[in-house]
């Protein structure tokens, strides 16, 4: 599976945040929405939300902004507002 993980780091402003998200498998054969954010370096919170198919928690993402052309776009490192997204394979 691949991760989606941002993060936002200045120093200026003493701002180290991260924000990732994952579609992972579940043990009863349907997939889970991981959503992890929080201070880097600092444990952060997670949310799990489980779905029937991969397919609902695409949906899912794309409701929260995160369409087709933004999941292409993130196959390389960019910085967005000062969040640098990066795409990484588990």
């Amino acid at each position: 599976m691949n991760a989606v993980h941002l993060r936002r780091v200045d120093p200026a402003r003493n701002m180290h945040r991260f924000y990732r998200l994952d579609v992972q498998p579940d043990l009863f054969g349907g997939v889970l929405l991981v959503k992890e954010w929080g201070r880097i370096g600092a444990q952060g919170r997670m949310v799990a939300e489980r779905y029937d198919s991969e397919a609902l928690a695409a949906e899912a993402l794309r409701r929260r902004g995160y369409g087709d052309e933004t999941l292409a776009e993130i196959g390389r490192s960019y910085n967005v507002s000062g969040w640098t997204i990066s795409r990484i394979n588990l």
